[in-house]
Formats: structure tokens, sequence, C-alpha cells
């Protein structure tokens, strides 16, 4: 799938979250942007369920499907034909608080075992890692996926019964509620699929198929809103830009044709010109998309993401120094986007100077150790580290980098799921590492816990 949006990984994961016994591969997309959204809009949620905003993964899922839902732990899934089908913030921001409502509600503890029968918890550790791990190197949405061909029933895993559905729409009543958000928007969300029920099974939304919609329901919430303190509560401002770009940019990627004819040249707004360089982008017009890029910046010259577009179309036409500059400008404005950071320290590694100049590889080092920091199991981050690691062996003579580089592989290998693989990198990494060292220690664990793992699994 290389190059799905700039993507450097090539992975396909098969699973069935639509109906029992069917199969259907998810591909996921990592974007900066639309994670920092998806978080800020989320956070107020989760405290409200008290919940660690830090503990939930929030992964994408590229879909024109409308659906959402829950794996075991802290994990919430959002396809892109749910966010593109909402019409504000508030109408997601009802669709986060059902789904943490059935975390919050311990829903997913009853289908554990259903899961363990179909041999599904390890495929979803790898969906959970392919999710948290997909990252290009070159920022924006990447889109990814990973080898298996499990499948999982939909009763068991991915649909709720109706006394569940209900719970989890009272328990996002006051999430929203405690959050100061309105609960109109989930109440406006349902209505927007109510009709759903009407339709045949093969032709309902994925939505209604997994979380039954139902009159009560929708009468349930219509009823909170009677009484809500904050029904008519607005979100900052910020969240409607937010909102209408993320719509923009899943637009100009997703359908960059479409985009163009929606977002005219006539249309001013800065949703609509982002949509339009992104698309022209997508549709390989790059000069065009570049002017555009730096007129956006040039509006809001403070904003990490305008920068970041800007630079992956200059990377992914080969002028890397243009990029180099201004991943940097997009990882310095964001600083806690392991996103930002390793799109940056992937860029020093291919510039020009990475070959002769150390110091240019010790800066790409450095951002992808801090990338790694901020995000430890993105398995492309590890990648770049060793090629990194393993350049500067070259350039310094220097064998401990050429044992780093293959430590990194392992925990490539690891955060991949490829066990074997990961254990045997760790015990060569361990040969070549000083014995007691940071990088030594944490190979032994690697093949620690593979070994310990193995062991179990002969008992």
């Amino acid at each position: 799938m290389k190059k799905l949006f700039s993507l450097a990984l090539t992975i396909i994961l098969a699973l069935s979250p639509v109906a029992a016994h069917a199969e259907q591969q998810l591909n996921f997309i990592r974007d900066a942007e639309i994670e920092n959204y998806l978080y800020s809009l989320a956070t107020p949620i989760y405290r409200a369920a008290s919940i660690d905003p830090k503990s939930v993964t929030i992964a994408i899922v590229q879909s024109s499907t409308v659906n959402a839902f829950v794996a075991e732990g802290m994990n919430e899934f959002f396809y892109t034909g749910l966010l593109q089908l909402t019409d504000s913030p508030e109408q997601l921001a009802g669709v986060i608080a059902h789904e943490t409502g059935h975390i919050a509600g311990g829903h997913l503890i009853r289908g554990k075992e259903e899961m363990r029968n179909a041999s599904a918890e390890a495929l979803l550790g790898t969906l959970i890692a392919v999710a948290a791990g997909a990252a290009t190197g070159n920022g924006g949405v990447a889109a990814t996926g990973a080898a298996g061909g499990m499948q999982i029933a939909e009763r068991g895993f991915l649909t709720f019964s109706r006394s569940q559905e209900a719970s989890a729409d009272s328990a996002a009543e006051g999430f929203l509620e405690s959050a100061g958000i309105s609960g109109r928007g989930m109440a406006e969300f349902f209505h927007k699929l109510e009709g759903q029920e009407l339709m045949p099974a093969d032709r309902q939304q994925q939505y209604v198929r997994t979380h039954p919609l139902t009159q009560d329901r929708i009468g349930a919430i219509e009823r909170f809103l009677e009484t809500s303190r904050t029904k008519d509560a607005k979100l900052p401002e910020k969240f409607y830009s937010m909102h209408e770009r993320m719509k923009a940019k899943l637009l100009g990627y997703l359908q960059p044709e479409t985009a163009l004819l929606r977002y005219t040249d006539n249309d001013a707004r800065i949703a609509a010109r982002y949509a339009r360089a992104i698309a022209l982008y997508r549709t390989g017009k790059t000069d065009r998309a570049i002017l555009l890029s730096e007129e956006l910046v040039k509006q809001e010259p403070s904003n990490p993401f305008f920068y970041e577009l800007k630079a992956q179309i200059q990377f992914e036409s080969g002028r890397i120094e243009e990029a180099v500059a201004n991943y940097k400008k997009a990882a310095d404005l964001l600083p806690e986007s392991a996103l930002l950071q390793q799109a940056y320290g992937h860029a020093l590694l291919e510039s020009k100077g990475e070959g002769k100049d150390v110091s240019r590889i010790d800066q790409a080092i450095q951002r992808l150790l801090e990338a790694n920091r901020l995000e430890p199991r993105i398995p492309m981050t590890w990648r770049f580290l060793a090629a990194a690691w393993g350049r500067k062996a070259e350039l310094t003579s220097d064998q401990d980098f050429a044992a780093m580089a293959t430590y990194a592989l392992a925990e490539e290998a690891s955060a991949q799921g490829k066990d074997k693989a990961a254990g045997a990198l760790a015990a060569r990494a361990m040969k070549g590492l000083k014995k007691g060292s940071t990088y030594w220690l944490r190979a032994q664990d690697i093949k620690l816990s593979i070994d310990d793992a193995k062991r179990e699994q002969d008992k």
C-alpha cells in the first residue's frame, strides 16, 4: 500500500466489523492535525468519565462507511466516513461520549471470552499497534495496515445489546453535561441515522448495525435535553474551525477531484483553500499546491499544520532541503507531536548533507528519539533510528552505533508483533552493546519477554 498518502509501510489487516463471518480490510490513517483535534475534543469527556486521556488510544479507519467502535482496553476507532458525516464538533463529541460510555460501563469485559474463543486477542493487539504505529515519515494523512487474515464475529466483538446502548447513551449524557458540551449534537447525529433502521440490513450504515438505534433511545436523549443545563452551550470557536478543517482535509486527501469541485478558486475561506491545496497536491499539481500552502502559512504563521503540508509536498517532490526547514517549523510549533518530530527527523536523514555531516545525523537522531519518547510504539520511528545509527556507524567506524541500529530493528519488529525476529535481533544487539548499558538492558527486556511468552505457549 506504499504511497497511499505518502506511506512507507505495506500492511493489510483483515477484520470483520460489519457482519458475522464477513471479512473486511481496515486501513488506518495517521494525521497529527486530526488526532490533535480528536484528543482536544475528547479530553474533557474522558475526564468527566474519570478516564486518563493519555490512556486512551484513538485510531482513525480510512473508510467511507459510517461507523465507530471500541475494542478491549481503552481503544476507540472512528471511521473517516463518520467524521465526514458529522456537521459540528458537538455531533462528533456525542459519538465520542457514547463510545466512552461503553468503556466506562465495562461492556467489553463481557465479550472477552468470545474474543478469546475467536482467537482474536492477538489480532486485536496487532490492530492497536498498527493504529498507533502507522506513521509515515512525511507527515500529513497517512494510510497503513498490518498482515493478518483472522476474522472476528460481529456479535462477539463490536455489537452491543440494546440495553448496553441505552446505558452508554445515559453515561454519555452525563459526561457531556459534566464537560459543558451540549448533548444536542448527539441527538442531531442520531436523527441523521434514524431512517436507517427502516432499510434492509444490507443497506444500513454500519453504525446502525453495530449500535442498534431505536426510537426509545432517541426519545431518551430528547427528554434529557429538556432538563439539560448545557443544551445551548457552545464550544470555543476554535473547535468549529478545527472541525471544518478536518472535513476539508479528509475530502482533499481521500476525494481530491470532488474537493476541487466543491471548493472553488472563488471560495476564500481558509478551510476551502486548505482542501484545494491538498487536492492539488494529490492530483499532481505540485507547484500550485505549494503556492496555496505558502498563502496559508502567511495567513497563519503559527499554524504547524500548514508548514507540515508545505513540507510534505516539498519532500515528495524531491525538494528535501526546503522540506527540512518547514518540518522544523512545524515540529517546533507543536513539539509534543510525535508524528511531526518523526517527520522532521526523517527529512533530516534524507537531506543532501546527511551522508557527509555527522551533526545532521545527530540532529535527526535527537528528533527521532523525541518522537520515540512521545509515542514509543511507532515502528517507523525505530526504522528511521536504525538507519540513522547505521549511517553514524559507517561515518565514525564506531561499532556501538551498529549495535544500536540492530537494537532499533529489534524494537521495530517487536512493535509490529514479529516476536521471532525481535528476539533474534535483540540477542544480536546484546552482543555488540556494552553490558549493562541502557540499550543493552532494553534489548535484554525484549529477548526475555519473548522467551517468557514462548515458554507460556509451550506449556
